[in-house]
């Protein structure tokens, strides 16, 4: 609860200087349309990234961690964009969609029985994935750009289009998944198992529990969101580019679940922390650029949030310890 309410707090603040550094950068009168632009432009940003978050998220609550969720995204992106308008494919919009999902769901299979099943190390497996998926969209697109030219335009009407009461699609889909999460991590058994496993694997083992199904569970979950994200990505950009694409990606998506409290260690998190994590990872750009500060910065200033808010859940993590051991 405390880490909740100084996110709450400092994501306060970032908005208030966000809303101030609005209100000096506009024209008298412009004030008004200026903010709900900025806004609808920051929430595009939020539902978008605040998806692979999510599933970052689930992987890190088990003490693990996913390093190829943007090559996912690049790879599920290039091959929707293949199945839809190649010569020789022109599948059926659902069909291809429900193929791509398919193909997220079953790489982080593939993570999940490595990592489980031949005890290979989390990092590795994930590296090793960041490189090969990405591999796998160059050489099926010829190492070009795929792309939806002037079709599907229903699809994405429904996917990417105009506002609905005023919200952008991408972050109700995000609302949506976040109210699903968070009945299944905070309500269910099932995500009462990840919290457990990612605190003590070894007792979850004593107790009878099928660990390896569960972690498995985790890494499914977390590809098949990076590619649902993918399938979003295209719809929104009518275009992929399988050789760039997609990179970083996963940095932010663990950025978005660290600053919203999850702990790399496991056994951490909540939705509504993940959710301001996201949120406070993209207004910190903005509000960056809001003020004037070169684009160069950015990324320190989001490196130094980050290591500021590692610094301070260390601290009191000490002295929450120390406390239970006066006790």
């Amino acid at each position: 609860m405390k880490k909740l309410l100084g996110l709450a707090v400092f994501l306060g603040l970032l908005y208030g200087a966000m809303v101030l550094a609005v209100f000096r950068n506009s024209e008298p009168g412009d004030f008004a349309d200026n903010l709900s632009l900025n806004n609808l432009n920051l929430a595009k940003r939020i539902g978008h990234f605040g998806i692979i978050s999510l599933g970052a998220a689930l992987v890190i609550i088990i003490g693990g961690i996913d390093l190829s969720i943007g090559s996912v995204v690049a790879l599920s992106s290039t091959v929707l964009a293949i199945l839809l308008m190649d010569p020789g494919y022109g599948w059926p919009p659902i069909l291809a969609i429900i193929t791509v999902l398919a193909i997220g769901a079953l790489i982080g299979l593939v993570h999940g029985l490595l990592i489980t099943k031949i005890k290979m190390n989390a990092f590795v497996v994930t590296l090793c994935g960041l490189f090969i998926y990405r591999g796998i969209a160059r050489t099926l697109a010829a190492n070009q750009s795929k792309g939806l030219a002037d079709q599907f335009v229903d699809l994405r009407n429904v996917l990417y289009a105009d506002p609905v009461f005023g919200l952008p699609r991408f972050l109700i889909i995000l609302l949506v998944l976040a109210a699903l999460f968070a009945v299944f991590m905070h309500v269910s058994i099932f995500g009462r198992y990840l919290f457990a496993i990612g605190s003590n694997e070894r007792a979850v083992q004593y107790a009878g529990i099928n660990t390896d199904r569960y972690k498995a569970l985790a890494y499914v979950l977390c590809s098949t969101l990076a590619a649902f994200f993918g399938i979003l990505f295209l719809m929104e950009n009518n275009s992929v580019r399988p050789s760039a694409d997609g990179n970083f990606y996963e940095l932010y998506a663990i950025a978005g679940a660290v600053l919203g409290g999850c702990n790399l260690r496991g056994g951490e998190g909540n939705i509504l922390g993940i959710l301001m994590g996201t949120t406070i990872l993209w207004l910190l750009p903005n509000l960056t650029n809001l003020w004037g500060v070169p684009s160069e910065v950015e990324f320190i200033v989001i490196g130094g949030a980050l290591l500021l808010g590692a610094i301070l859940d260390e601290v009191l993590r000490s002295r929450s310890a120390g406390q239970e051991g006066q006790l």
